[in-house]
């Protein structure tokens, strides 16, 4: 598609899920396919809100651009449009619902196949690891994006803290189940809780970021606080918000969207232009904020760090 394509809304027919894709009888089906694997969980947080980060850390922030030059979004760009589920499928309610969210304390459980397993509070993980700051491009699987001033440390750090073994191939992740705090997670219609998945030399990427942090402050509840993954040369729902589980396994994990809808969400998702949604087209994007189109980049731009990760694959299977 032209890179000059006056730019549009993103149609209701277009956001996920369709129909929630399946009928109530087949997602019955598709949940009982994921019992197996996944297990509820709490925390027993205290506090309640985000505080947004000074005026000051925000024009710093706002002055600064991603690699290739391109300035990040605001702050109310990045926090009040949101896809966040277990709050609501209105973009743009997300931040209200998700005031009263308690983001600490804030726990999380590394488990699995590693020689050492622990539960991490944040702020002994933010003492150890030292969050720094990350300039990463998200791009949406429904082809909008943003450009988003993160703070955090790469995953890997925590991966070798606990020592995963040999057996170890993949990471799973698990976001916090309470119903009672993210109204969404009461519609049943989706497989809660919300769970991601990448293969271990994905999630040892030195680009793969644990988000503790964003724009000069603390990470906001609407965009994932506590704790959220960021994978940014994968489109955004493998990003996966709240995260108090990680657990290292064998074979493949189950991911909520793969489960729901296989023809339209892959395990990989990695970001191509080639490889169109059945819905809609990968070939270009909206940078919110921004009135034209612009063409998407394999990888979201990110393939000369990763493309080597995938040697020998054909990327218009394993989408």
């Amino acid at each position: 598609m032209d890179a000059n394509f006056k730019s549009i809304p993103v149609r209701s027919s277009e956001i996920t899920p369709k129909q929630v894709y399946l009928t109530r009888r087949d997602f019955i089906k598709a949940a009982g396919v994921l019992a197996g694997s996944m297990a509820l969980a709490a925390c027993a947080p205290q506090l309640t809100g985000t505080p947004e980060p000074t005026t000051a850390a925000q024009a710093a922030a706002s002055a600064k651009t991603d690699e290739l030059g391109d300035p990040v979004n605001t702050f109310d760009d990045i926090t009040h449009y949101n896809n966040y589920y277990e709050f609501t499928t209105d973009k743009g309610g997300v931040a209200a619902l998700s005031a009263k969210f308690k983001t600490s304390p804030w726990e999380v459980e590394v488990s699995g196949l590693v020689n050492k397993p622990k539960k991490y509070a944040l702020e002994d993980l933010i003492r150890q690891f030292q969050p720094e700051e990350r300039i990463y491009r998200l791009r949406c699987v429904e082809a909008w994006s943003m450009v988003i001033p993160w703070m955090g440390f790469p995953l890997a750090k925590l991966l070798k803290e606990v020592e995963p073994t040999s057996d170890a191939r993949y990471v799973r992740f698990e976001t916090v189940t309470r119903p009672d705090e993210m109204p969404g997670e009461k519609d049943n219609l989706y497989p809660w809780p919300y769970q991601e998945g990448l293969r271990l030399d994905e999630a040892m990427h030195d680009l793969t970021l644990l988000a503790t942090g964003m724009y000069g402050g603390e990470l906001p509840a609407q965009n994932g606080g506590g704790m959220r993954l960021v994978v940014p040369w994968k489109y955004g729902f493998k990003s996966i918000k709240a995260v108090i589980k990680i657990e290292l396994v064998a074979e493949q994990p189950a991911t909520m969207w793969s489960a729901i809808s296989p023809n339209e969400y892959g395990f990989y998702s990695n970001v191509n232009p080639q490889v169109d949604h059945p819905r809609w087209s990968q070939g270009s994007e909206r940078r919110i904020g921004e009135l034209q189109r612009r063409d998407t980049l394999m990888f979201n731009g990110y393939a000369d760090q990763v493309a080597s990760l995938y040697n020998g694959m054909d990327l218009r299977v394993n989408y």
